[in-house]
């Protein structure tokens, strides 16, 4: 059973790795394509009252959230959780830095004319998304350690974070791909250490996973 999930985790270490370089390559163009002017432009017709909210939540890819998880793990007494969480966040926010200056592409309000941002303005280059990255990084660590529906509630938090980032005029839906990509990669290259958990998705029963309340 361990066998074949870090089977499982590798393969999808690998192609998640493999997405990144292809989005990375797509992300160098000059140019925005029309599909992702689109989904752009549709994230930001939400309304304006998600505003708050989508802020709130976009502060989980943060790299203070990295910490806060991390000592809420600790506090639960779950150090191998908070061990993963600390080293997945931080790699992908890292890793994130050196990507961005290899595909150089800038933020929104450089490619496209009349691009709304809402709170202080992005500095620096927008491939990838760094929000993304650590949100995805620690949920995709994590999620040997948690039940279903603390995965399920974990995952909708990625999303959201993604989401928040369109909205606020951060970055492209590629640079929210990419970010999320990178996350996946650095993720599931923390579940491949030997001493990881199982992964569920391996037909693996784990014992006591952490349940965050969300049943």
């Amino acid at each position: 059973m361990r066998r074949t999930g870090t089977a499982a985790t590798a393969v999808r270490a690998a192609a998640a790795a493999a997405g990144l370089t292809a989005a990375g390559l797509l992300a160098r163009s000059p140019e925005v394509s029309a599909a992702e002017r689109r989904a752009f432009e549709l994230i930001g017709r939400l309304p304006r009252g998600v505003a708050p909210g989508l802020w709130a939540v976009m502060q989980a890819g943060s790299l203070a959230a990295v910490f806060v998880a991390a000592g809420i793990a600790l506090g639960a007494r779950r150090p191998r959780l908070a061990a993963d969480l600390a080293a997945s966040g931080t790699t992908a926010w890292v890793a994130a830095k050196p990507v961005k200056r290899v595909v150089r592409r800038g933020r929104p309000e450089t490619l496209l004319p009349g691009v709304v941002v809402y709170g202080r303005p992005q500095t620096g280059l927008g491939f990838p998304s760094g929000h993304a990255a650590v949100a995805a990084a620690m949920m995709t660590a994590a999620a040997p350690h948690l039940s279903p529906p603390a995965r399920a509630a974990g995952w909708a938090v990625v999303g959201l974070v993604a989401t928040a980032r369109m909205y606020v005029g951060a970055h492209l839906p590629l640079d929210v791909a990419g970010g999320l990509l990178l996350g996946w990669t650095v993720g599931s290259a923390v579940r491949l250490a030997p001493d990881a958990p199982p992964d569920p998705g391996a037909s693996v029963l784990l014992r006591e996973p952490l349940d965050l309340g969300t049943g």
